[in-house]
Parts: C-alpha cells; structure tokens; sequence
C-alpha cells in the first residue's frame, strides 16, 4: 500500500504524516509541496520520502491511496483533480467550503466510482469512545443533553484562514460527533464571534442543535479563552458523565511522539485523565477509553484493498457540512434555522 500526502503544513506535518508513516506495510510515497521551507522540514523529518511538485507529479510515481491536507481554499480543487484521477483519497477536515460543494465532491467520486473519505479523527477520542460506550451501555439512561465543548487560549490562530475559521475547523469535529451520537438535526441556533482585524474569520462558536430525536447538543469552540468548559458533559436521565482536558493524541503527535513508537500504549490516558459519574450525591471515576486515531488509517487502508467501507462516509460529512452552513447563516442573521427532512 502506497499512500502520499498533498500539504506539509501544520496538519500535514504532524497529523498525517506521522500516522501514514506507522502504518505496517505501508509505503509513504511521498509529499507535495513546493515550499523549500517545508521541503527542509520533509527531508529533516522523513529523509526517505520524496518531494513533489505537483498532485500529478506524485500519482505517475504510484499511489493507492491520496491524503489532502491544504489550506481550505483551493482543497476542494485537489480532492476533485484526485478523484477524477481515479484514486482513492482522504479530504481532511473541513471537507469544504459549504455544502454544495461537499455534494459536488460526493457525487464526482460516486460517477468515478472512487473511495471517498473525510479525516474525522476525534472520533477515535478517548473521551468520545467513552462517551459511546456509556451511552451503548445505558449507564446514562434517556440522554437529554449533550455539551460538548474545544476551548483553548490560542491567539496566534485567531484570524488564520488555513481551516476556514474555528466554526468550520473545530466545528467539523463537534458537529461530526453529536451527529454519530444523536442523528440528524431538526434546527439550529448559533452565535460566532471575530477580531476587527479579520472580521470573516470567526475565533470563537457557540451552538445549540435540537436532534429530531429530541436531544440537545450545546457545541462551541475557542481559541481565546483563558477558562475553558470541560470537554464533554453528558445529561441523562440516570446521570452525567463529564471530562475535562483535550485527549492526549494531539499532544503526543505535536511533541514527536507516534503509534510507532508508543506501541500499546499510544492513545491510553491511563490515570492522567478521569472523567467522573454523578448522580446525586453519588461521585465515581471513569477510566476513558483508549484513543486511537491510527484506525482510520487502518479503516481506510481495509476499504482500498475491499475489505470493508470507508472509516467516514462522504454522505456524514456532508450533512456535518449542512449543520454548520445553517449554523452561520442563524448567525448572521440572528434567528434559528429549521433543516429540511430528508
């Protein structure tokens, strides 16, 4: 299996390439990038892969799976120009500007009959594996409430334009989740906030989704809060399970730690990270799931060779995508917006 990755910027360098480069049996056949900077950084990080300047340049030399990692802007043109060249190709998140857009990506690959997926890996969260299993299990009874919150004091990313602003990057992943927990949304009310000095880059999100099946999820993100919520806060009807922290993947891949060369222990938080069931004056402690956002590597790689579908379906980022396009519009507007059926 030939995988190569198109962008070598932060998301690239330390959220692809790492895990691709993991991967049992796996050839990392190279990167496109035409930055000497990140060229230097390729050669520093992985001497063996071999640059590229172009997509096409990279799929004459071989390759059965593509990854795009590029700036928002102009990505959806890369995943189009993959798909028409009929390989396999992971979109990272967000899958595009709007939902048209998404749709026109969905149906090309379905006339190409190309595999199609999108980079959700918090779905492989220790947090959010916990949180599906105490759900799964009914320890939480009928939930009522979903809060689920990414807050952090980042103020070098406000204003960057890479992800589209924090409610289509961070945005992607809490929608994403509460639609795989909750189904499908019924309406949507939002608030988003930004700096005078990128006014269309919001830094800050606020949302609340009422799910057609009557729960609700409050969502919201930051890169400029010195207080942050706790992760998750999960209300049911027999209980709360909530946590606090962000789970340790990001981290791990930041400060140059890997699957490779954790083994085993790659994604478990062991005792450094408890969430806590209450109910009552009832307080118990609950381990968190072990993470492991390699497995959509693996699920992927297992679709290519035909061994299963895809780790995330076009289809789920698409309606991830109508929920944050209702999200802005409800914003801009100040009014909440029904979803059509369907």
């Amino acid at each position: 299996m030939r995988i190569g990755l198109v962008g070598f910027g932060q998301g690239g360098r330390f959220f692809h390439a790492p895990l691709i480069a993991s991967l049992p049996g796996v050839t990392f056949a190279g990167v496109v990038t035409r930055s000497a900077e990140r060229r230097q950084l390729l050669a520093n990080d992985y001497p063996a892969v071999r640059p590229f300047d172009s997509l096409a340049q990279l799929a004459e030399a071989g390759v059965d799976l593509l990854v795009i990692s590029t700036s928002l802007h102009g990505r959806a043109e890369v995943v189009m120009q993959a798909i028409e060249l009929g390989i396999a190709v992971v979109s990272d998140k967000p899958f595009a500007a709007d939902t048209v857009q998404g749709q026109q990506l969905m149906d090309a690959a379905e006339r190409q009959n190309v595999l199609l997926s999108v980079y959700q890996n918090r779905r492989w969260d220790s947090d959010f594996l916990t949180v599906r299993k105490l759900i799964d299990a009914g320890a939480l009874g009928t939930v009522t409430r979903l809060e689920s919150f990414i807050e952090r004091y980042a103020p070098a990313s406000a204003g960057t334009t890479s992800g589209g602003g924090v409610l289509r990057d961070l945005g992607s992943h809490l929608v994403d989740q509460a639609l795989q927990l909750f189904g499908p949304v019924r309406s949507v009310y939002a608030e988003m906030a930004s700096s005078p000095q990128a006014p269309d880059v919001d830094h800050s999100f606020f949302m609340a989704l009422t799910h057609r099946n009557g729960v609700v999820s409050h969502l919201g993100a930051s890169v400029l809060q010195n207080s942050p919520r706790p992760r998750f806060r999960v209300s049911g009807t027999s209980g709360c399970y909530s946590v606090e922290g962000l789970d340790g993947q990001e981290a791990a891949l930041l400060a140059g730690r890997t699957p490779k060369s954790e083994g085993d222990h790659w994604g478990a938080e062991e005792h450094r990270r408890w969430g806590w069931f209450e109910q009552g004056e009832e307080r118990e402690r609950v381990p968190s799931e072990h993470g492991g956002w390699d497995q959509f590597y693996r699920q992927m790689i297992a679709a290519v060779q035909g061994q299963g579908p895809v780790p995330v379906l076009p289809l789920e980022a698409v309606q991830a995508l109508q929920v944050l396009d209702a999200a802005r519009r409800g914003a801009q507007l100040g009014e909440v917006v029904t979803l059509a059926e369907g």
